[in-house]
């Protein structure tokens, strides 16, 4: 999808909520019913801690847990839970299936994920923008934003800018 046609896409989506750390989709089912959020940057909202349901059987703290958190300059991913040193960890990019390749050596490890920014503005995967370190159990892989997503996100913003909110007040709670 071109740059243009990304922001058009924008201007006449539905905007439920604005927040500055999370991008998320819902998108409908083949039956026209509204599917599950697809969480692309940030992380979901915790489970409500008293509602039953699939709640019921958690999986465990120790399990990896893979996030997205974007700075200005960079995508970024984080992966916790890794508790082994950044020699194991191999970070590379797959030309033939446009995604980041992690693996470790000793095969506990192993994940693919794209990069939907750089899908929807038609712009190849470069192993040179690509960075990693690794600090208290998390795995931290970098990927530098091209100019294009640059120029294409400071778009965003503006358009972001002209949305009326609904309450479009000082942010003072009113009380009763």
């Amino acid at each position: 999808m071109a740059v243009t046609g990304w922001l058009e896409s924008l201007r006449v989506a539905e905007k439920t909520a604005l927040l500055q750390d999370v991008r998320k989709w819902r998108v409908k089912s083949a039956l026209g019913a509204l599917g599950q959020w697809q969480i692309e940057v940030g992380e979901p909202a915790p489970h409500g801690a008293g509602s039953l349901g699939p709640e019921l059987i958690k999986e465990s703290n120790a399990n990896p847990i893979f996030m997205r958190k974007d700075t200005k300059m960079s995508f970024q991913w984080r992966i916790r839970n890794l508790p082994y040193p950044k020699d194991v960890y191999s970070v590379s990019v797959d030309q033939k299936e446009r995604c980041v390749v992690i693996r470790t050596t000793n095969k506990k490890y192993y994940k693919k994920f794209s990069i939907p920014d750089l899908d929807r503005y038609q712009l190849p995967l470069d192993d040179s923008l690509l960075s990693f370190a690794h600090a208290n159990c998390t795995l931290i892989i970098s990927y530098q934003k091209p100019k294009e997503v640059l120029v294409a996100e400071s778009e965003v913003q503006k358009e972001l800018k002209k949305v009326k909110t609904a309450h479009s007040s000082d942010g003072d709670c009113k009380t009763q």
